[in-house]
């Protein structure tokens, strides 16, 4: 199968470019001819944007005879949330971390999770075949607001935390929502788990002119600055559509997503129980997971294939390296306000600084950094594979890269036309070195 508007992630452009109404609405109508249920939920993040793409999408809904259930903007995890409780599918309209002149087209099953790449390979059939179902007047679908979905997701977090003992920390926390998707539910997740909050950039505002919507460390010195002064006990930082969740410590100094993956997996896993991650994850997780006497499932990259495995391995935890945890009990999906609230519980019940935490994680450090992509990916990776002679490679996503002292992962985005060039070892000015490296 080879998908040709899917990426990692949904479908994704630049709106009355490569997204245009036309395909927006192509995409409607394959979404609900593969549905065919009697409605689907719909919702979307901050971008400008937004409105253009889910009128076209709900106009082409309805056209096919499915009723649409607007649930407002929200991050994409708490419209999973919603499609998992009531057993809807759902289409979301964000393009994530990428930036404010992009804009998807995400799928959800109703079970909550994103489809797999064979009903993504299905829909692609419709689109290009334009076999689509057609309803004549009097069967066109209806538009409907539901107000419930906000706190039919707050309120599923918090029963999976220990709530009194969050309340009684009253921990001081400092957020960035980056004008996404989050700049609501978040703010109030956290004044119900009764932290005093400082907020940043918790204005919709669909052009992110407060910062760049990844949360990496360059965008995020504001609140960076802030954790500087000592004030807070952690910064926490989501992007556009809050399936991510990034930390500070109370010193400002940026937490990277592997280690806040490999320390929530230590408080959370147990004997016997298994972690799934991809092939870019720090090889810190190994060495917690067997110190944990857990198992550890290693993917290819995407949060949908993680959460696939999770369900298949009945796994209780699983992540990528860039803030994105997924946690099993609460549902099978990157979740940004989860993830938040997993973290801040580890923080109430072991009463330690969170800097003090990581010192348990056994310490590696990783370089993430891209270049644009000039070729296609098969003739690049060919001649790699040509230079490389007999180095010790792994082809499971990317090409991955053994070398004595650490390792190197090169793949093609799946969602924009770069390559990502992962280095890690034990030693910090190795894994630079290795990155400029392959860079080169």
């Amino acid at each position: 199968m080879e998908l040709h508007f899917f990426g990692t992630n949904g479908i994704r452009g630049i709106p009355n470019d490569d997204l245009s109404a036309e395909f927006s609405m192509d995409v409607g109508k394959a979404m609900a001819t593969f549905f065919s249920a009697k409605k689907i939920a719909m919702a979307k993040d901050t971008r400008i944007t937004g409105d253009m793409i889910l009128n076209a999408v709900s106009s082409a809904v309805m056209s096919a005879g499915t009723d649409v259930v607007y649930l407002g903007i929200l991050p994409t995890p708490a419209l999973q949330y919603y499609c998992k409780k009531n057993h809807v599918p759902g289409i979301m309209i964000t393009a994530s971390h990428n930036p404010p002149q992009y804009n998807g087209i995400k799928a959800i099953d109703m079970d909550g999770t994103e489809i797999d790449e064979k009903k993504e390979y299905e829909i692609e059939k419709l689109i290009m075949n334009k076999k689509f179902k057609n309803v004549s007047w009097e069967n066109a679908g209806r538009f409907y607001y539901d107000d419930t979905a906000v706190d039919l997701y707050i309120n599923g977090i918090i029963s999976l935390i220990n709530f009194k003992k969050i309340s009684e920390r009253k921990l001081n926390v400092a957020i960035d929502t980056g004008n996404g998707a989050s700049y609501y539910t978040s703010p109030l997740l956290l004044s119900r788990l009764n932290c005093h909050i400082v907020t940043l950039n918790s204005n919709p505002d669909g052009k992110f002119t407060g910062r760049n919507s990844e949360p990496k460390p360059e965008n995020l010195q504001d609140l960076i600055n802030i954790m500087k002064t000592g004030k807070f006990d952690i910064g926490i930082a989501h992007d556009g559509d809050a399936d991510r969740c990034v930390f500070i410590d109370e010193n400002g100094n940026f937490i990277d997503g592997n280690e806040s993956l490999a320390l929530i997996a230590k408080y959370t896993l147990r004997a016997g129980e298994t972690l799934v991650t991809p092939t870019s994850s720090s090889d810190a997780l190994k060495d917690v997971c067997q110190q944990k006497n857990a198992k550890i499932i290693v993917t290819r990259v995407g949060a949908p294939i993680v959460a696939r495995t999770m369900i298949e391995n009945n796994a209780v935890i699983g992540g990528e390296e860039n803030g994105g945890v997924i946690y099993g009990k609460h549902q099978f999906c990157r979740d940004g306000a989860m993830t938040m609230s997993l973290m801040l519980n580890l923080l109430a019940c072991e009463n330690k600084k969170i800097s003090e935490l990581l010192k348990e994680i056994p310490k590696y450090y990783m370089v993430k950094k891209s270049v644009p992509r000039k070729y296609d990916w098969d003739v690049i990776k060919n001649k790699l594979l040509d230079a490389l002679g007999n180095k010790k490679t792994d082809l499971l996503d990317g090409i991955k890269i053994y070398e004595d002292s650490g390792w190197v992962l090169i793949r093609p985005s799946g969602t924009e036309k770069i390559l990502r060039i992962f280095t890690e070892s034990k030693d910090e000015k190795t894994a630079m070195d290795l990155n400029e490296k392959y860079i080169n």
